[in-house]
């Protein structure tokens, strides 16, 4: 965000939505993130489906990458960045468009379990 995106940084405009990996939760994470006042989604245990990444972007660079076989990190980096270059602005909006979809199901569901938006 710092180097991407200064204005929202500087401004503290921004909200950061991540998984419960554990990696994430930390206590160095939480420390860095309390100390740049950075909002966080809180996001339900065992619940991917309402992550971004993981219902849309790691999916899609994940079948790009399939059956590839690349000799260096720096060669893998470079195809991610290529094939994320060619996911169209319009796939981002349509993936935040149904990221706001689940959490309106979610929440409908009382955070309970649900499949697909099929409620009891």
């Amino acid at each position: 965000m710092r180097r991407k995106r200064p204005e929202a940084w500087t401004n503290n405009t921004w909200m950061l939505h991540h998984d419960n990996a554990p990696a994430h939760a930390s206590l160095l994470i939480r420390e860095i993130l309390t100390k740049h006042e950075t909002t966080v989604v809180p996001q339900l245990p065992c619940s991917p489906d309402l992550a971004p990444a993981d219902f849309f972007l790691f999916p899609k660079l994940k079948s790009s990458l399939k059956g590839r076989r690349f000799q260096t990190v720096e060669e893998v980096e470079e195809n991610l960045i290529r094939d994320l270059c060619t996911i169209p602005q319009n796939m981002f909006q349509d993936a935040f468009q149904n990221w706001k979809k689940g959490w309106e199901w979610c929440i409908k569901s009382g955070g309970e379990y649900f499949e697909g938006d099929k409620f009891d």
